[in-house]
């Protein structure tokens, strides 16, 4: 199953796009450029359910904990956000509700549905990065992000780095570990769910060509790691050249 917590830049009318130019909405502190076509192309690729995101996640970050600072932010990447200044605790609530735990709840019930076999799919979030950030360049083509289980992680984390001309990392740019990963960390790892957080930098899914080839690198990797993880002995390892 795919997951896209940062799939999309709309804010909803009612928020007055938060104060923001429509410039802004077009940066990263919005959405994960090129996260949804890659999410809806590898669905497609694997015949496998989705669930992405409908708001911004200056709206609210569907990979946060609700409550935590990062969760509706004042400020994201030094871009003031207007619009989420002094709320009050009914907007809050409002936002956690109407967005945040309905996708989430699309999420459980679609994971539910995809059960019924007593099979537990594994759940794949996609996600992107800026190739810079503060002026730091991001050497990473592709992050693979986890936290306890990392059945997944370390098969893919392997057979990622049999291409030499790929730099890959482990919880880089970003960490899995708790208090991040919220998504993986709800509907994966609590529930006992194979999981992994993909990240790939957003210059390599600037057109169809690249979203194509991720699509037809990633789709194969997912594949082998679901088999490797049913295998007899549990464990997503070894499978050489599975990829």
């Amino acid at each position: 199953m795919l997951i896209c917590d940062h799939a999309s830049n709309r804010i909803p009318p009612r928020l007055a796009r938060l104060g923001l130019d429509p410039a802004a909405l077009s940066l990263h502190v919005a959405w994960d450029l090129g996260a949804a076509a890659l999410t809806r192309a590898l669905a497609a690729q694997l015949g496998a359910p989705a669930v992405l995101s409908g708001v911004s996640r200056l709206v609210i970050d569907c990979n946060r904990a609700p409550g935590v600072a990062t969760s509706i932010p004042a400020l994201s990447h030094g871009v003031p956000v207007p619009g989420n200044r002094d709320l009050s605790s009914q907007e809050r609530a409002r936002r956690e509700r109407d967005y945040l735990e309905a996708y989430h709840g699309r999420i459980a019930e679609t994971l539910a549905a995809a059960e019924q076999d007593g099979t537990a799919p594994l759940l794949a979030s996609i996600h992107s990065f800026t190739p810079n950030l503060s002026d730091a360049p991001r050497p990473w083509h592709v992050g693979i992000l986890s936290d306890r289980d990392r059945r997944v992680a370390d098969f893919l984390l392997e057979a990622l780095r049999r291409d030499g001309d790929l730099v890959v990392g482990d919880n880089e740019p970003y960490s899995g570990s708790h208090p991040e990963g919220y998504t993986c960390r709800r509907h994966g790892q609590t529930q006992g769910r194979p999981h992994v957080l993909i990240e790939v930098r957003q210059d390599l899914l600037a057109d169809d060509a690249g979203i194509t080839a991720w699509t037809q690198r990633l789709a194969a990797l997912l594949l082998a790691a679901r088999q490797a993880v049913d295998a007899p002995d549990g464990r997503a390892t070894g499978a050489r050249g599975a990829a």
